[in-house]
């Protein structure tokens, strides 16, 4: 099994990465630099969480095999002392040491050291360089490769700047104390003590805030009612949002289209005027289209240079928002219908789950075999209010576990650091799946606390990540930066937690292949034996904060509506949420309900030509000139609704030549086009 597990972790893990990025962003029109950096940065990170579980046990079976070397010579000196005694003790005096057993995951030597140097310099190379440049050259609204290049260093000067001033201090700092010798390993130790200093600070304010929003998050889920007026809440937020994004929109479509009547085609800047309406939506550019010769009297002032990369910049920024709010506003409504129709199934004596609008997922054949209406209903209104409530309370657990080893992980001795009591315990035993899935669930709950929120962060819509392929390119490389400069310090802390680093535990024992990587932290004493022993206890005051709402207080004094449960502002969002909402269903209903006579009346009086794939679907009418109308009047005419509609249909069918002149006319084959001459088709009014 030497390598065999690591190479399933390196397929597993860009499977991961790959599905990720297929969720948030867009394969197929967005940048392929922008795709590349995204997915590399995310594998890289998600690969130093997966393997350093296997980094641990490689290290303790090392250390197993040093501690028996160092026992050696000790009980070879005992049992020689005992035989020359005469045979005074039948048992030797000093045990045998325990046979090391290899762990199933080993990996050989030499392959992680090389492994951890090429994950961690790429990943640091993509955060602190490559991905910066990249996320100024994707927002630049310049037309030439060259002036994108130039504006994404000038924008980023000022960031490299400010890191080139922390490394210099850092250097002065060093080289101000004689008795270290500036070399180049020390050189990296700098870099990268100043990297993960950078990076356990945000560290722990995510942290402070995903070990109390999670467990909390699935408790509430768990009554219905919590969610559907938080559905509420955000509807009517999501409708202001959306009505904003489609005014800005319209605004900047104005500004378009005023450019491209004031520029002719044979202007040297018709060329970046073509290039912004390319990323106009399609309806937009057809009434430009159709404007421009109505416009062609009028004389505009031609706009500059500067002025289109502007406008640019502008309609790239309003494309991509108003596709986010249409997008997320299907979403929501969705979600509301759904909770709505859980809500009535709940009172419903009839064990069986109704949908008021049957989705094309439903049927698939996982929803007519396994997950059928009758199983729906089961785990929608009888188990999953119990499931997600004990997993809310394994979650408060584990959040526990982790601010007690955050806040006493220095204590040696005594052991006071849960995960260090729990991997000691199990290499005792040489337990080393024990130690494995120990150190893979608590790195794995950290990764969710911190990386889940970054995922929910949004910082005035500059930064947002959108599941259904509607995160921008900005915040895709963002979010790689965020997940570069996070995963190297958190795993350094859960290293601490466990004991396996010796700058913070000082334990004489092998380290892990990651911390040699890392290099010994204590060139800088003020960092390693206080800033990354302290800092991390402030999670305590942050999962305070955190638990009485106090961030999300602050924020909705300052303007940012919070859902808080005991805030009258929130209750009028969610009552104009839920109007929101009634109406929208309304409006779904009525087309639904059209739909559905028009397809009766087609399955009623057989019109040929007639194709549809379901009820819920559209249906097309194929003109079909062998088929005259009169087929249609020999036809059974029964209509059982009412007088007046029978009378109506038979006055529709009546296949009479001499009306000619009235807006009910013919096409060739007998059967009427419109009923007048602003609609296409004879059922467009039912």
């Amino acid at each position: 099994m030497s390598g065999a597990a690591l190479a399933v972790v390196v397929v597993v893990v860009f499977l991961l990465a790959l599905y990720l990025l297929q969720r948030y962003g867009d394969l197929r029109r967005q940048q392929r630099m922008v795709l590349l950096g995204t997915l590399l940065s995310w594998y890289l990170c998600f690969l130093i969480v997966f393997i350093l579980p296997l980094d641990v046990s490689t290290t303790i079976y090392k250390q197993c095999i040093l501690d028996n070397a160092n026992h050696v010579a000790p009980v070879t000196q005992a049992r020689h002392t005992n035989q020359t005694d005469g045979r005074s003790s039948v048992y030797p005096t000093v045990s045998l040491p325990k046979v090391c057993e290899e762990p199933w995951s080993y990996i050989p030597d030499g392959i992680l050291p090389v492994l951890w140097r090429v994950v961690y310099w790429t990943s640091q190379f993509l955060t602190w360089l490559l991905l910066p440049f990249m996320q100024s050259y994707a927002r630049s609204g310049t037309f030439s490769r060259v002036g994108k290049i130039k504006t994404a260093l000038i924008e980023n000067a000022i960031y490299y700047g400010t890191y080139l001033l922390i490394f210099i201090s850092l250097l002065v700092y060093v080289a101000a104390h004689p008795q270290w010798q500036l070399t180049w390993r020390e050189l990296q130790t700098i870099g990268i003590t100043a990297a993960n200093t950078w990076g356990l600070f945000l560290l722990v304010l995510l942290l402070g805030y995903g070990l109390v929003e999670i467990p909390r998050s699935y408790w509430l889920s768990s009554s219905n009612d919590y969610l559907l007026a938080k559905t509420y809440f955000k509807a009517a937020k999501m409708a202001t949002e959306k009505a904003t994004a489609e005014e800005n929109l319209a605004d900047v479509m104005e500004e378009v289209a005023s450019v491209h009547g004031s520029v002719r085609y044979n202007h040297c800047l018709r060329k970046c005027v073509d290039t912004i309406i390319t990323k106009c939506p399609t309806e937009y550019q057809e009434e430009m289209g159709r404007n421009v010769e109505s416009s062609c009297g009028e004389q505009n002032a031609l706009p500059t240079k500067r002025g289109l990369i502007t406008l640019h910049k502008k309609v790239i920024s309003a494309v991509q928002r108003h596709g986010q709010t249409r997008v997320q506003w299907s979403i929501l409504l969705d979600q509301a219908f759904h909770l709505e129709d859980v809500a009535e199934s709940q009172s419903s004596p009839v064990r069986h789950f109704n949908h008021s609008f049957p989705s094309v997922r439903q049927h698939s054949w996982i929803h007519r075999f396994v997950y059928t209406p009758t199983v729906e209903w089961y785990w929608e209104c009888v188990f999953r209010q119990g499931f997600y409530r004990l997993l809310a309370v394994l979650l408060c657990l584990l959040s526990a576990t982790v601010v007690w080893s955050e806040c006493t992980f220095f204590s040696t001795h005594p052991v006071l650091s849960l995960f260090a009591v729990f991997v000691q315990m199990a290499e005792k035993q040489h337990n080393y799946i024990c130690i494995e899935m120990a150190c893979f669930v608590s790195i794995l709950f950290l990764c969710v606390c911190v990386y889940s929120t970054v995922f929910r962060i949004r910082v005035f819509n500059y930064y947002y990540l959108v599941p259904h392929h509607q995160t921008d390119a900005y915040s895709l490389q963002f979010s790689g930066m965020l997940f570069c400069r996070l995963t190297p310090p958190l795993c350094l802390n859960f290293l601490g937690l466990i004991h396996m680093d010796s700058a913070i535990s000082h334990q004489d024992r092998i380290q892990t292949s990651y911390t040699s990587v890392m290099g010994s932290m204590r060139v800088l004493y003020f960092i390693s034996d206080g800033f990354y022993i302290y800092y991390p206890m402030l999670v305590l005051l942050l999962c305070f904060a955190t638990f009485y709402s106090l961030g999300s207080r602050c924020l909705n004094l300052l303007g940012f509506h919070q859902y808080i449960t005991d805030d009258h502002l929130t209750s009028d969002l969610v009552d104009e949420g839920r109007e929101l909402i009634r109406r929208e269903r309304r409006i779904k209903q009525k087309a639904e309900d059209g739909e559905n006579r028009r397809w009766a009346w087609r399955e009623r009086y057989g019109i040929q030509g007639a194709t549809g794939r379901t009820r819920a679907g559209y249906t097309q009418l194929k003109d079909n000139q062998n088929s005259p109308v009169t087929e249609v009047n020999n036809s059974v005419m029964p209509f059982t609704r009412r007088d007046g509609e029978k009378e109506e249909q038979r006055c529709l069918l009546r296949d009479n030549s001499s009306d000619e002149g009235s807006p009910n006319r013919r096409s060739t084959g007998g059967r009427y086009l419109s009923l007048s001459p602003s609609r296409t088709g004879i059922f467009d009014d039912v």
